[in-house]
């Protein structure tokens, strides 16, 4: 097994990591190893040599165009396993309510992504559509150590989540699945409020500050626009997988095991940043 990876970033580390196999990446700048995005006569050879591809990268910002991959390389995708790390997103706002692999994928904010998810499936992959990543370095307790966290006080609205260990643990069981789109979420969908506080609760600081939703960037109060609960029965089911961190609290709790208390006298202050 040879794994290629379009987009080494955050998620794709994690399950490169898990995968434990001969592995050849992109990244824009072709750092530490990689290969540029852009050379053609490398990426082409690369995935000549793979029996498994697997695309981080999303849409374009603006969304106009083609799967950014799928435009420059989308001709030598055409035998063995091909992965797609999609979003959650694409189901749009439900209100609240509990969404599965059924439901309408193309209700999203983002249109691009709503292409991207739909052209990976008709290409025969394993689409895993994830939820809000949070993990070693990019976790609610980062940001409330560093004073970036805040609380809008939204009554009734939740998130699902995925700890990063989780979501490389479920993308290695797909390997070996059919294609179609998969879920990757924990089983306990929270309000964001809630996952702050508890944090800052490990921590030992206080509460991150409340502040009118009018105060947030225009991502974050985009992000808030959205209501949802994720269900994950299809890759327990077909995945064999289960995350190992099935809410927020187990996994902050492990995350907090690994660093060290923040010390009161090193507690930020009420900072004007905003979260993001």
């Amino acid at each position: 097994m040879r794994l290629f990876v379009f987009g080494l970033g955050y998620a794709a580390r994690a399950i490169a990591e898990a995968a434990s196999v001969p592995l050849l990446a992109t990244t824009r700048d072709g750092r530490d190893g990689t290969i540029r995005f852009d050379d053609a006569d490398a990426v082409r050879a690369g995935l000549a040599a793979a029996t498994h591809v697997l695309s981080s990268i999303p849409p374009d910002a603006d969304g106009a165009g083609e799967d950014p991959v799928l435009a420059s390389y989308g001709a030598w995708l055409d035998r063995g396993w091909l992965g797609y790390l999609s979003s959650t997103g694409v189901y749009g706002d439900t209100g609240g309510a509990w969404v599965d692999e059924h439901a309408p994928a193309d209700r999203g904010r983002r249109a691009g992504r709503n292409r991207a998810d739909a052209a990976w499936l008709a290409r025969g992959a394993r689409v895993f559509r994830l939820p809000g990543i949070y993990g070693p370095g990019r976790s609610p307790l980062d940001r409330v150590r560093s004073g970036e966290a805040r609380r809008t006080g939204v009554a009734g609205q939740v998130f699902s989540r995925i700890h990063v260990d989780d979501l490389a643990r479920g993308v290695v069981a797909g390997f070996d699945a059919p294609a179609g789109a998969y879920n990757l979420a924990d089983d306990v969908p929270a309000a964001q409020d809630a996952v702050l506080d508890h944090a800052a609760r490990l921590l030992g600081l206080p509460a991150p500050p409340l502040v009118p939703l009018a105060a947030l960037s225009p991502a974050a109060r985009a992000f808030h626009a959205e209501n949802r609960r994720v269900a994950n029965a299809k890759a327990v089911r077909v995945l064999g997988w289960r995350p190992r961190y099935p809410d927020y609290r187990a996994g902050l709790r492990a995350l907090s095991a690994t660093t060290s208390p923040t010390p009161a006298s090193a507690a930020p202050a009420a900072a004007s940043v905003v979260q993001r």
